[in-house]
């Protein structure tokens, strides 16, 4: 497999070469080393970064080589990408081919015809299509240069994106021809190299490590809340950039294109659901820059060539650091800054929990143990890079970060921890080393499961050791304890602890240890909640004249106040100045009902205010809810009036009865009626009912947490007062 004669194969032809083919006047990183292993008959396994140019390290050597290089690779995007770049360095288009089910059979026959004819150097594969047996068949009969297995993750079950078809490569390529292996991916842990190395039989092959630091990416991890109008506002103060935003689901993809869309953000979505023709015709938009945003699911991007994204967004936690990696690898690749944010909810990690229910009880061990490494990187106060860098096995200082990550840019303050380090590896020899780092958290603070109670007898002399501090202070002590090597997760076990020749050393000698306790994405989420329901007016004059007005209608009806607008939506009207009932509509907590019920005399009150101090607008962007909350409204109002149960509805839409109690809350509070009396009859006596009427009758505001106060849980359960709130604005208000 060389130009005329192996001894020929030297650096110098290298060059010219890479100078001559592709315009090159140097290799990157190992590249060159890589190149000439492969042209000399060697099997490799090669690490590299998304951006770090893995591709050159099998498209020149097939160039060079006798006969044909086979491309595995998992996306006909990513090798129609591939194929069109490689045939524009090239004035022979017969070059580089696919061949995969997208092709008829008059074109799978011309690409076999240039390959019979010597003009093809590189044909680019999917398994499915290696597998056929007259494909096989074909390839036996020519020459096969080399098999590169790109995105060579998919072979690990370990990986963050396995597909089975992948464990079958070694087998393929048996049936075929005796060649070299070159597997290539961006992202694998220690635990995935040797899986992919030893399914595809190249242990003996050399293993090329290149650094898994990005230096220009800035990691950030947020809470989510608000996320549509924090999406908005981020992306129209970073107008003209290219930008994707990550969604787990098509649906999620859908709704959020279209909010950015009614928002004027030219956006578009993009998931294996979409037809084929409108998927590439948004791919391609997104590459000519005729939209700004692709919204997508995990698929989008793999392999496509666009240097210049600056920013990445994940919607949704992503289900494993390696997709993480791969996915927030695609900024910057032009060398010039990228951000990436991530919006993180805990309530997102039971939802990726929930897809692993009905798999295999290994697949679900090993996906639990990849989410429970996404919430440590996602809830941690310490050098995200050097998190995410020890989690592919590279050493990191996080001094080398530069404050390229929120946590380095604005530190929580560090404690001294020794105390807490040596309980810790004090209750890991004592429990034996065989529970894993969930299970510790809960014996540190005497909190037990069904698995901890089968072991008390033996741990009870160590169970609550640490009960001093809380759960996640103790799961904020295990990460970085692990990151600085003194315990080890062992994976054949799926994550259990176990102390390492370093650990031992500290309990024998303990030394310094500063901690930094972990981020409370929940605490901030509560405080946030609460913040927005008492809110803050931009304009407190035009507050306290909205707030008059109220009182003067709510007198002259009989009503509470809060029962015509509560106060959130005055607030929100001293910020927006709506002038019009379209307007006065958009507000929180108003809707088009409400609007007409009570609002001309606001809108008439707020034009005068306008006008009589030469106020100018600037109506914030308002980010509505889409197609499905519509969907989900008529759904609910419908199946009420047919009097089905709250349990039935809320299967009927996937939701929790909790879920469900916020849908129907921000139906009646926008002034829709709804029909519970067939629950409530159900749920109750009438002089109960009567009870909680009277009572809300007196209320300033008629919030859950006031009523919540007034009645013991023994009399009503959370969702007893919510229904029945819901029916008072409904019945009274509406």
């Amino acid at each position: 497999m060389d130009i005329k004669t192996s001894k020929r194969i030297n650096k110098e032809i290298l060059h010219e070469n890479l100078k001559r083919i592709f315009g090159f006047n140097s290799f990157r990183g190992k590249q060159e080393e890589i190149i000439l292993n492969l042209l000399k008959g060697n099997n490799s396994m090669v690490i590299m970064p998304t951006g770090g140019g893995k591709s050159m390290c099998y498209q020149l050597p097939a160039l060079l080589s006798e006969g044909v290089a086979i491309i595995i690779s998992p996306l006909i995007a990513l090798m129609k990408n591939q194929v069109d770049a490689l045939r524009g360095f090239n004035e022979n288009e017969s070059i580089a081919h696919v061949l995969n089910s997208s092709l008829s059979k008059a074109q799978a026959n011309k690409v076999k015809e240039d390959i019979t004819n010597g003009l093809t150097k590189l044909l680019y594969v999917a398994p499915e299509s290696l597998i056929k047996q007259e494909n096989i068949t074909f390839f036996n009969n020519h020459k096969v240069s080399f098999f590169a297995i790109d995105e060579a993750h998919c072979i690990s079950e370990w990986g963050h994106d396995f597909r089975p078809e992948y464990r079958r490569l070694r087998e393929i390529i048996n049936n075929i021809a005796p060649a070299p292996v070159i597997a290539l991916t961006a992202t694998a842990t220690p635990k995935v190299r040797l899986d992919i190395m030893k399914n595809l039989q190249i242990e003996n092959g050399k293993l090329y490590l290149d650094s898994f630091n990005r230096k220009n990416l800035f990691y950030e991890i947020r809470p989510k809340i608000d996320i549509a109008k924090q999406l908005v506002k981020y992306i129209n103060k970073r107008k003209g950039d290219s930008g994707i935003v990550y969604c787990l689901s098509r649906k999620k993809v859908e709704e959020i294109a279209e909010v950015l869309q009614i928002n004027g953000i030219k956006a578009l979505p993009y998931h294996a659901g979409l037809e084929t023709k409108k998927r590439v015709l948004h791919q391609d938009a997104f590459l000519m820059e005729d939209c700004d945003i692709i919204v997508a699911t995990i698929a989008f991007g793999m392999g496509i060539d666009k240097p210049d994204i600056r920013f990445v967004i994940h919607h949704d936690i992503p289900k494993s650091l390696e997709g993480y990696y791969q996915e927030t690898g695609r900024a910057g690749r032009d060398g010039g800054k990228g951000d990436l944010i991530t919006f993180y909810d805990y309530r997102d990690i039971e939802k990726l929990e929930k897809f692993l229910q009905g798999k295999p009880i290994a697949e679900q061990e090993i996906g639990r143990l990849l989410i429970m490494e996404t919430i440590a990187f996602s809830e941690t106060s310490m050098c995200r890079r050097k998190y995410l860098l020890h989690y592919f096995g590279e050493n990191f200082s996080s001094s080398d970060c530069n404050q390229m990550c929120d946590n380095c840019k604005n530190p929580k303050p560090t404690n001294e921890g020794k105390k807490y380090v040596k309980q810790l590896l004090n209750v890991i020899i004592g429990c034996k080393q065989r529970f894993k780092p969930k299970e510790i958290a809960k014996i540190m603070i005497g909190e037990s499961n069904s698995l901890i109670k089968q072991h008390m007898s033996q741990i009870d002399h160590v169970f609550g050791l640490g009960r001093e501090k809380d759960i996640q202070f103790w799961h904020s002590i295990i990460r970085q304890v692990y990151v600085k090597q003194l315990i080890t997760k062992e994976i054949e076990s799926y994550g259990v602890l176990k102390i390492t020749e370093l650990g031992e050393q500290f309990l024998m000698k303990p030394s310094s240890f500063k901690i930094t306790e972990d981020h409370d994405y929940s605490a901030l989420e509560k405080e946030n909640i609460i913040s927005n329901q008492k809110g803050q007016a931009l304009d407190n004059r035009l507050l306290f004249i909205l707030k008059d007005l109220r009182k003067q209608q709510a007198k002259s009806i009989g009503l509470p106040p809060s029962i015509i607008f509560m106060e959130p939506s005055l607030i929100d009207m001293a910020n927006q100045y709506p002038i019009t009932l379209e307007e006065l509509a958009q507000i929180q907590g108003v809707g088009v009902n409400k609007a007409k019920k009570y609002g001309q005399e606001f809108i008439d009150v707020i034009k005068e205010y306008v006008e009589e101090h030469e106020i100018e607008r600037a109506i914030d962007i308002v980010v509505r809810t889409v197609a499905n909350k519509k969907n989900n409204k008529i759904y609910i109002i419908q199946s009420l009036d047919k009097k089905m149960t709250l349990e039935d509805i809320a299967r009927g839409k996937s939701l929790t009865i909790e879920e469900l109690l916020t849908e129907i809350e921000n139906i009646v509070e926008t002034g829709t009626k709804v029909n519970l009396s067939h629950i409530i009859g159900e749920m109750m006596e009438e002089e109960e009912l009567k009870e909680i009427r009277d009572f809300f009758k007196t209320t300033e505001e008629f919030s859950f947490d006031e009523a919540r106060e007034e009645f013991d849980e023994e009399e009503f359960t959370d969702n007893e007062i919510r229904i029945l709130r819901i029916d008072f604005i409904s019945k009274v208000g509406n």
